[in-house]
């Protein structure tokens, strides 16, 4: 099982930067005028992707770098934790009250930053430092772990996923993940489908075309930040 989830997880910080396109993908299906019902699902999907990215950085990805990037690292885990905050806050206000949109809009503006850090300085060091071989085997630890957080989510997690994307508009980062999902249920139960599923999947995560978006969104990024 561990040499099945090395080779069919993307390495860390191919996952981390697919982690990061589908929360900004997430975000941009938002909008103050929508339903109640449309924002308390976009919502909902975008904390628990963040919750759950965070977990991972901080229990696989982090303890790993930490020896090679300590400032950057003990930077990131008070970040994570006022995003804790905003998200518990969010989730205790209605959709319908203003402040719903405030709070999601301060969110995002954190996590804005973190990822432009994150993309622009701690991804390119581990991918100099750990190695091709050993970001290989945090992807499939980070694989293995997200399967345990997700799974009591994952009624929750196909509804909002329906909500947000809709139809033709689901978004691409969305397919990753939901492939992830399903891949990880695969495992425990049809080997055989195992090699179709593997094979669509890795060509989706390759790392060339996961950078050349993330580039582009790592722009965006700090020209907002910058504003």
């Amino acid at each position: 099982m561990h040499e099945m989830m090395t080779r069919m997880s993307p390495g860390a910080t191919t996952m981390i930067r697919m982690d990061h396109t589908h929360a900004m993908a997430t975000f941009h299906k938002y909008r103050a005028n929508a339903t109640p019902e449309k924002k308390q699902a976009i919502a909902e999907t975008l904390c628990l992707a963040l919750e759950i990215h965070a977990r991972l950085e901080e229990e696989i990805f982090y303890p790993a770098m930490r020896s090679f990037e300590p400032d950057l690292v003990n930077k990131s885990v008070p970040e994570h934790n006022e995003m804790r905050r905003l998200i518990a806050q969010l989730r205790q206000t209605r959709p319908e009250d203003a402040s719903f949109d405030t709070t999601l809009l301060e969110l995002m503006r954190d996590v804005m930053r973190h990822v432009a850090d994150e993309e622009t300085m701690l991804l390119p060091d581990a991918e100099r430092v750990l190695g091709e071989r050993r970001l290989s085997e945090l992807g499939a630890e980070m694989t293995r772990r997200r399967f345990e957080l997700a799974g009591p989510h994952a009624g929750e997690m196909a509804v909002n996923t329906v909500r947000t994307f809709p139809g033709a508009t689901l978004a691409f980062s969305g397919l990753l993940v939901l492939g992830a999902f399903l891949i990880g249920r695969a495992a425990t139960r049809d080997t055989a489908a195992l090699p179709a599923m593997r094979n669509a999947l890795r060509k989706a995560a390759r790392p060339a075309r996961i950078r050349s978006t993330s580039r582009s969104l790592v722009n965006r990024l700090r020209d907002a930040v910058a504003a």
